[in-house]
């Protein structure tokens, strides 16, 4: 486990040891060390103070009052870091009046008093290193414990840890989310005086700001099992005070299309559009979560012939709304907004051939094509399909790539049409189009000659030519490398 620990760790706990005092690495770091996994950042606690840490690490700044000071790595053996470490002096916290902020920070001088005001046990336990081979977990308060059980509980009264900062109550499901192996059949769960005390105090979220309610929002749809950490929100009516309207989604019927024993809910349907999203982007992820918020709004009849017709521009018109008052950027808001509108383009092997491809492009981009892909896909998967990329979709794909492919049409040249009429001074015409085959059929033997200068010069002998042979074997030669790419391009998606 100490092989796992970087050599800047290391190095600020032995300064701070050699000066007669206390240190040891702390926290969420901790935790994840004992789980083997990979920790994002580092926290060391001490009993020095922030003057005295500060005496010991000069290149650190202390810039706050709850007596951290921020040590850049680069200063610790690690010039070309840009991270940073946080050493905290040991504290104890008065009352939270705005549920979110001690109202007085004080400092301790015992572990025991800085480890019992941190939320979960499982986030309380402290390591000391005695040397490169030895260390010692400090654990009052049975974190370990609940590691094995998969437990999250608050360290201490779960009332007292929530009214310090009613987002905890979020975090605790975050970390359910976060931590649950996907190989793995047991799911973390929340001790049962925690659960109820969420269920209980969930109201003081209130107090809590909306881009904190997004970014933790945000951290469990970008988890591995974000449906599992959405449907806790739901379930302990938490998610009430982050997107309720997802309350209106749970008992809607879908129609035949969504046919599929647990899927047959809109609320089902999203939360396993979500679950089976393939991507990790975020705006593609919330696309996912939040496609057909708006069917209940566009619902029409009963059953499985019901219809929701309309459904993707209420939903994003929803979504704008969401993403808006969590206080999500303009860029993530937009292009999420994107992917919802579009989600219902039209796919059909038989039906959608390449003018088709290209009005979709033309609406999204192409910068945005396999996002909205990826958006079909886990609707599709999300309605009970098959677990592969459906075909159609895969045809699809093949479709964006044939059209978008470099080398096989005279607008990847380097000149073009208008080029050629002021070049040659000449009227437009067939003539104009035989020039460009011949000199798109040289560029597909020799990329390297797709360049103005060239084409230009090119172009200036071929306007002497009789150049309708040269236009013949132009011809067959284009043709040849679209029917190479092509094949190239199916065999790439399973495609006939």
């Amino acid at each position: 486990m100490l092989k796992k620990i970087p050599s800047t760790v290391l190095l600020a706990l032995s300064r701070l040891k050699s000066q007669n005092f206390e240190a040891f690495v702390v926290g969420g770091c901790v935790r994840d060390l004992l789980l083997d996994r990979k920790p994002n950042d580092w926290d060391i606690t001490t009993n020095a103070t922030p003057t005295q840490i500060l005496e010991i690490f000069p290149d650190g700044k202390y810039e706050n009052c709850f007596g951290t000071v921020i040590v850049p790595e680069k200063y610790l053996d690690n010039p070309q870091s840009t991270e940073n470490l946080e050493i905290t002096t040991y504290r104890i916290e008065s009352t939270y009046s705005d549920k979110r902020r001690p109202d007085e920070v004080k400092f301790a001088q015992k572990l025991e008093d800085d480890l019992s005001r941190r939320d979960f046990t499982i986030n309380a336990m402290a390591l000391d290193i005695k040397d490169e081979k030895e260390f010692e977990i400090i654990d009052f308060f049975n974190g370990q414990k609940d590691l094995k059980n998969k437990t999250i509980k608050t360290v201490g009264e779960p009332k007292e840890r929530f009214n310090e900062d009613a987002l905890r109550m979020i975090r605790a499901i975050r970390f359910i989310a976060q931590l649950k192996e996907k190989e793995s059949a047991q799911n973390w769960h929340l001790e049962e005086k925690t659960l109820e005390a969420i269920k209980k105090d969930r109201d003081l979220l209130k107090f809590i700001s909306a881009e904190r309610l997004g970014d933790e929002f945000t951290k469990i749809i970008l988890s591995d099992n974000p449906s599992l950490g959405i449907d806790l929100l739901v379930e302990t009516g938490l998610m009430r005070y982050i997107i309720p309207e997802i309350y209106e989604t749970i008992d809607v019927g879908q129609n035949r299309h969504h046919y599929y024993g647990p899927y047959n809910t809109v609320y089902k349907h999203l939360l396993a559009s979500l679950e089976k999203c393939p991507s990790q982007k975020l705006e593609v992820r919330l696309a996912a979560f939040l496609h057909d918020i708006g069917k209940p709004e566009s619902k029409r009849g009963e059953g499985e012939f019901s219809t929701f017709y309309g459904h993707e521009y209420i939903s994003a018109k929803k979504t704008k709304t969401i993403l808006s008052r969590l206080k999500f950027s303009k860029k993530i808001i937009d292009k999420t907004l994107l992917l919802v509108k579009n989600h219902m383009f039209y796919y059909n092997v038989d039906e959608v051939g390449e003018k088709g491809v290209r009005r979709v492009i033309q609406k999204v981009g192409l910068e945005n094509i396999n996002d909205l892909i990826d958006v079909r896909i886990s609707d599709r998967l999300g309605s009970g399909t098959a677990k592969a990329v459906p075909y159609k979709l895969r045809h699809f794909r093949y479709i964006v790539e044939k059209v978008s492919a470099d080398a096989i049409s005279v607008g990847q040249l380097k000149i073009n049409g208008n080029d050629l009429i002021k070049l040659l001074n000449i009227q437009p015409g067939p003539k104009i189009g035989t020039i460009l085959d011949i000199l798109l059929s040289e560029v597909i033997e020799d990329a390297s000659l797709n360049n103005k200068k060239y084409l230009s010069e090119r172009a200036m002998e071929l306007d002497k030519d009789n150049i309708e042979n040269l236009r013949i074997l132009a011809k067959e030669k284009i043709e040849e490398k679209k029917k190479d790419e092509d094949k190239k391009i199916k065999n790439k998606y399973w495609v006939k």
